[in-house]
């Protein structure tokens, strides 16, 4: 199905899985979209392998965790997640060098804590990783020294190609 992007999420400087100016980041993009869930969208490189051509298993976890863990933000923009547990599913391998989507959304919020599910999906729709995963809520404040004027977790990356739908 096709679903409209709502919103678009920040990105970080240094991030393994988002950051702008890491080297080594996946580059991963966030879309919050119309039905609540959110989308990444990310090419994994060379540099993300285990096997030749296949994208290593906690990379996948990675992403999958960021992506389920960001899904909070589409109820609760000022919180964020902590895992406390990721569950992982592999049914196929995952190919460097593709554009793929990984869908996350909440299941369940409570006043402490979120859980949520999400996946990997490849570029023709398979479901390649599944993954459930327990969050505590958590202001910004208390995981890390954040300073609003710094820009280096909050950066804002818009960019001409940014989808205005997303198909998955």
């Amino acid at each position: 199905m096709r679903y409209k992007v709502t919103k678009k999420q920040y990105n970080s400087k240094m991030c393994f899985v988002c950051g702008l100016k890491n080297k080594s980041s996946l580059g991963a993009s966030f879309y919050e979209m119309e039905n609540g869930e959110v989308v990444a969208i990310f090419k994994p490189l060379e540099e993300h392998q285990s096997y030749p051509e296949r994208l290593h298993g906690g990379v996948a976890a990675s992403i999958l965790d960021e992506t389920i863990g960001r899904a909070i933000n589409v109820k609760h923009g000022d919180i964020w997640g902590v895992t406390v547990e990721l569950n992982l599913k592999y049914k196929k391998p995952v190919p460097l060098d593709e554009e793929l989507r990984v869908v996350g959304r909440i299941t369940r919020d409570t006043s402490r804590l979120f859980e949520g599910t999400g996946e990997i999906l490849l570029s023709n729709g398979e479901v390649a990783v599944l993954a459930d995963a327990k969050y505590i809520k958590m202001p910004i404040s208390k995981i890390t020294d954040y300073d609003p004027d710094d820009e280096e977790l909050m950066v804002l990356s818009q960019q001409q190609d940014d989808p205005s739908e997303i198909e998955y």
